[in-house]
């Protein structure tokens, strides 16, 4: 009589303890985040929208248009892209440094998570347009599929890119650096 009763509690423990294992995130740990970088507001990213808007004003009477862009309001704008859509990043942080956009954050596909760190160029082709592309996605002991890499890629296009992009048949992009911490996109009217 007891060992029915036992077999059914093991059991019992096992379903819940399978049940709380589903329950949580399994780390794959990656690279390691950095610490004291710019940290995501929304102020900031109101702020990087306010001065878009302003470069795309001051381009209308000037026929040019410049903007510098810092890493903290690019990680604020990355973090309110990521929040507001069914996005796998979170905890964006974004480095500017010689040429190269680096993005740190975790990425999730449940039950997994992973820290990241993709590296960005930013390319202008033949025609003026301003694209980016992703060269290294390090997400640790996993390799990258190719939807989280188009996925990701849009993502940061759209919120790289995104003023320029909705108004990519009047401008024409002539050039793109990244140092010191900015972003700086000059462009002319076409």
């Amino acid at each position: 009589m007891h060992a029915p009763l036992l077999r059914h509690r093991s059991a019992r423990v096992l379903a819940v303890a399978a049940l709380a294992a589903l329950a949580c995130r399994l780390n794959l740990g990656g690279p390691d985040l950095p610490s004291g970088g710019p940290q995501a507001s929304d102020r900031t990213a109101t702020e990087a929208a306010s001065a878009w808007e302003q470069a795309l004003a001051d381009a209308r009477t000037t026929g040019r248009l410049t903007i510098i862009v810092s890493e903290a309001q690019l990680t604020s704008s990355l973090a309110a892209r990521a929040a507001s859509g069914d996005s796998w990043l979170r905890s964006p942080q974004v480095s500017l440094r010689d040429g190269e956009i680096l993005v740190y954050g975790v990425v999730r596909q449940d039950p997994f998570e992973a820290n990241v760190r993709l590296s960005i160029a930013p390319v202008v082709d033949a025609e003026g347009h301003l694209g980016f592309e992703l060269g290294e996605a390090d997400f640790g002991p996993l390799p990258a599929s190719q939807g989280l890499r188009r996925n990701l890629s849009a993502m940061l296009s759209e919120v790289l890119a995104g003023p320029l992009g909705s108004l990519a048949t009047g401008f024409r992009v002539t050039s793109v650096a990244v140092a010191d911490g900015e972003l700086a996109i000059v462009a002319e009217l076409r």
